[in-house]
């Protein structure tokens, strides 16, 4: 399963040979469309072969539509050829999560117990944006069931692994995603994201990802656990999201609660730096989190390099205590939710964790809630206040890297539930900050470690503007680039 280095230039010459078309990142698979290097049929093909070659040991697909994303390629090709591209990723391969609609295919949740009959007519907003602008699909990515936990397996499509250790979790929830983009089976993937669903496991695939504001990428059907649920793009560099940003982001009239148009594009001032930008570090929130030795070390570098591009870096931590007590009933009680029409004939078939959880949720009162809402309220304020200080929150994504596939929370760690060893993240989903993680190096066993980049609500364009810095500086590490090559095989 190793990759080749990262082309320094998609033509072909003699000084140039011929790219690895998988290694490529979307702008510049678009460059080599507008040249003429290559066509969109000849990458299509690429990354087909590179998802059927991962498949047997990562398990990144529920189903793959090659005869689909070939027609569509070709059908692209012809109108590059034409010089009439449509949209901003005509051409482009693409994989969506499980968890949200594609038109003509089943999105089964990772659940037995959706009826794969369907019907199957209509398409999430994100991925009716694509399809608008020309993109390619090339599949459906693994989920956990219907979401619920931070690792990806399920009773219906078994175990996701790392593409760095296959013995290892590739994390979750959107597990398949983040090994596809990792090992080239398409440069850009659609994820979601509910407690850290995009960050933690492109943190352990060693991938970019982006939680965007609440509401800026609009979601239908909407999602039982409701305010929580965040959907974002997970690619190669922080350039890629911004171009998917461009594409994904703006209001649908099915969900009610998304935002206005953004106010230009998120490719503008991506170049911009982080010079003058007031950071906050804060490496283990106040004391609260055991952070593993590398995984700060590399933290700590990736927040040196900002203060060396100009960033204003301060040590200090933002003023909340662990919210795990409310999140866990917003997130119980959207679980109870999602299975309250399932009969006891489906709930045994349900992974045994969901159902604990469920139970849990189904327990709690709406006095319970309404007190969770409190908590969650008063944590937005906090960090409402904390932005008029600091531009950026800068912490680790996840406090450890990748362990054990196959369980829901490490061995011997001590932890009841995912939520225990993922205290960076759900926060700012209570919050519904933009929150992206940075890959920024590996760890002794090769594993790779992510920075956390949080800021205030509706500045997510702040957010890419960082992480590109750190991109463009060296500091981040793109997929199968100096030595980040993941193996495994």
């Amino acid at each position: 399963m190793t990759r080749g280095t990262d082309p320094t230039d998609p033509t072909d010459s003699a000084e140039h040979p011929a790219p690895d078309l998988t290694s490529l990142t979307a702008v510049r698979l678009l460059d080599g469309y507008r040249t003429g290097a290559f066509g969109p049929v000849a990458v299509t093909r690429a990354a087909l072969e590179r998802a059927r070659e991962i498949q047997p040991e990562v398990n990144a697909f529920v189903r793959l539509f090659p005869d689909r994303a070939l027609e569509q390629a070709a059908a692209s090709e012809e109108r590059w050829r034409r010089g009439e591209p449509r949209g901003l990723l005509d051409g482009v391969p693409v994989t969506v999560k499980d968890i949200l609609l594609l038109r003509g295919a089943p999105t089964l949740r990772g659940s037995r117990t959706v009826d794969p009959a369907g019907p199957w007519d209509e398409d999430a907003p994100s991925v009716a944006r694509l399809r608008e602008h020309g993109a390619v699909f090339l599949g459906k990515t693994t989920t956990p069931e219907f979401g619920w936990k931070a690792v990806t397996d399920s009773p219906l499509s078994g175990v996701t692994r790392n593409p760095y250790d296959p013995a290892r979790t590739a994390g979750g929830s959107s597990g398949g995603a983040a090994a596809a983009v990792a090992l080239g089976a398409g440069p850009l993937a659609l994820g979601t994201d509910g407690g850290g669903s995009v960050r933690i496991p492109a943190a352990f695939c060693g991938i970019f990802a982006l939680k965007p504001t609440y509401g800026r990428v609009p979601l239908y059907p909407a999602s039982a656990f409701g305010t929580l649920a965040h959907v974002g793009p997970m690619t190669r560099d922080a350039a890629d999201a911004a171009l998917l940003m461009d594409v994904i982001a703006g209001p649908d009239s099915r969900d009610w609660s998304a935002l206005a148009p953004a106010p230009g594009s998120f490719r503008e001032g991506l170049d911009g730096g982080v010079r003058g930008l007031r950071v906050a570090y804060s490496p283990s929130l106040g004391g609260q989190v055991a952070v593993a030795p590398q995984v700060a070390a590399a933290v700590r570098r990736a927040v040196e390099r900002l203060a060396a591009l100009g960033a204003y870096v301060e040590e200090t931590d933002p003023d909340f205590p662990d919210p795990a007590d409310a999140f866990h009933t917003l997130w119980f009680t959207g679980a109870a939710r999602v299975v309250q029409h399932l009969t006891r004939e489906q709930r045994g078939l349900l992974d045994p964790g969901l159902r604990e959880i469920c139970a849990a949720g189904a327990r709690r009162s709406a006095l319970d809630y309404l007190a969770a809402v409190d908590v969650r309220m008063d944590l937005g304020r906090r960090m409402g206040r904390f932005h008029d200080t600091y531009d950026l929150l800068v912490t680790p994504t996840v406090p450890r890297t990748a362990f054990e596939a196959g369980v829901e929370v490490p061995r011997g760690a001590g932890h009841r539930r995912w939520t225990g060893w993922t205290p960076f993240t759900y926060p700012f989903n209570l919050t519904q900050q933009p929150a992206a993680t940075v890959p920024v190096g590996t760890d002794a066993d090769g594993l790779p470690v992510g920075v956390q980049l949080v800021a205030a609500r509706h500045a997510d364009a702040l957010v890419l503007r960082a992480a590109h810095a750190l991109y463009a500086s060296g500091a981040a590490r793109v997929p199968g680039a100096a030595g980040l090559t993941p193996a495994g095989g």
